[in-house]
């Protein structure tokens, strides 16, 4: 015992000399114990603390010396060295033998450093730091995903794989995610192709040049009519005696214009996957090693795959996959005698990062085809003005273009009775309305207050959340 007491002496000068805080050290460290009353004394692990008890003490016991190691520096100061977590006992006698104090010493690893370099790395968040057994368990609340990530990570540099985590994500954390698809297709075909025809007697015969088709037979299938009545089509003839002859020209020109457009909206929580389907199933037959048809249904229509992650404040990591596909009846084909119908898709995939309210077109898509065809009599089609009679000129050309855009919106949830749906203002007529007004339906003020107010917008505006 007096080598103990000498050494813990020699350390606790020492400590008292090289420490730079002086008296402020000492009074961080020291604990005092009184008599007959049951203390806890926290220790960090690989760290000591002095105790310093208010009755002298002649003898000194530690219940599990691999969790704390004690020396005593004099009757009544204690010297405490956390060795490894846990929990164990410090038993004081005095003199006579009898019991001063038990002591629960609870030793947990050292989390000062920790919490210093958490509080310069995150400064202005709400995160508590405990200790549990060998690890370290965080609570509070972070005002980001991105936030929450890294204090975790600061934590496995303390405690490697024994980090609890308990801390919840502030602010708004639901995606709204709006996509329009805006595709065009435009087309344009020309068409000029002439037609010659006789026939005198038993004798007929003709030119044509009509759907690009060249002989020598007669143009007009041995019937020279009267009157032509093909669209852009013109029919000239003359006759003397019993000879015939006849001229067909056509001229045609097509355009089309076709828009096609869906803005599908969908919301979901940060981190959480959310799918949107509008259209429909076809049932696909597809054979079995067996012999038997198995039934597979595709989908199609407009479909939406998305995983939204709030990674810092306003910023929003966005995965998603989008589609838009229809049946193709041009190109079906068959299947054991099962008529299978051919789909035109167009789809992308794509991950990007975008704030709430800003806009990114994902894709976008430019086609144009280009068709131009002539044919001709040999000879004849070169022949000034009049070889126009005997060529046939074909032009067509096919354009189209696709651009999907994607617009993100940190949303959160409102009361029912400020949303409305478009078919609230529409209600059934009634008798007198629709048999002598001849109105479809009619119109009428639904309730009071928000709802209302929506029902009356047109239908482009937002319906069902509220945008921060």
């Amino acid at each position: 015992m007096t080598i103990r007491s000498l050494i813990g002496s020699t350390l606790l000068g020492l400590a008292l000399v090289l420490s730079p805080v002086g008296d402020s050290a000492w009074a961080q460290n020291l604990r005092v114990v009184k008599k007959g009353t049951a203390e806890t004394l926290d220790v960090p692990m690989n760290r000591a603390i002095v105790v310093e008890s208010e009755q002298p003490f002649a003898e000194l016991s530690i219940a599990n010396a691999g969790i704390a190691d004690i020396s005593s520096l004099s009757d009544r100061t204690i010297y405490v060295l956390g060795k490894a977590p846990g929990m164990t006992t410090l038993t004081l006698f005095d003199g006579a033998g009898n019991l001063i104090t038990n002591v629960r010493v609870r030793v947990a690893p050292d989390v000062t450093e920790f919490k210093e370099r958490l509080r310069q790395i995150l400064p202005n968040e709400r995160i508590e730091v405990r200790t549990a057994n060998d690890g370290i368990v965080l609570s509070g609340t972070v005002s980001s995903a991105a936030k929450l990530a890294r204090a975790l990570e600061l934590a496995e540099r303390y405690a490697p794989e024994r980090v609890s985590n308990l801390m919840n994500v502030g602010g708004v954390q639901q995606v709204m995610l709006k996509v329009r698809f805006a595709e065009m297709n435009r087309s344009v075909a020309k068409n000029l192709s002439a037609s010659l025809g006789f026939s005198g007697g038993d004798a007929t015969g003709g030119i044509n040049t009509l759907n690009n088709q060249l002989s020598l037979s007669n143009a007009l299938a041995n019937n020279i009519p009267a009157v032509q009545s093909n669209t852009g089509a013109i029919l000239f003839g003359f006759g003397a005696g019993s000879t015939q002859v006849r001229l067909l020209l056509e001229a045609l020109e097509a355009k089309g214009l076709a828009r096609s457009l869906a803005e599908p909206n969908l919301s979901a929580l940060s981190g959480q996957e959310a799918t949107f389907l509008a259209g429909g199933e076809v049932p696909i037959p597809v054979p079995q090693d067996d012999g038997v048809v198995a039934i597979e249904y595709k989908a199609f229509g407009v479909e939406i795959d998305f995983v939204p992650r709030v990674v810092d404040g306003d910023l929003i990591n966005l995965e998603m996959a989008a589609a838009v596909s229809s049946i193709d009846t041009s190109s079906n084909f068959t299947i054991n005698g099962d008529t299978v119908p051919s789909f035109i898709t167009r789809q992308t995939s794509t991950t990007v990062e975008l704030r709430d309210g800003e806009s990114f077109a994902i894709a976008g898509l430019i086609q144009d085809d280009f068709t131009d065809l002539s044919n001709q009599i040999p000879w004849l089609g070169d022949v000034p003005v009049l070889g126009a009679l005997f060529r046939s000129a074909e032009y067509q050309r096919e354009q189209s273009e696709l651009v999907i855009i994607i617009t993100a919106h940190l949303v959160s949830p409102t009361r029912g009775e400020a949303l409305a749906l478009p078919t609230d203002r529409v209600k059934p007529p009634s008798e007198f309305d629709l048999f002598m007004n001849g109105r479809t339906a009619r119109t009428e003020r639904v309730g009071n207050g928000a709802a209302s107010e929506v029902a009356k917008q047109d239908f482009g505006n937002s319906y069902g959340y509220v945008l921060d």
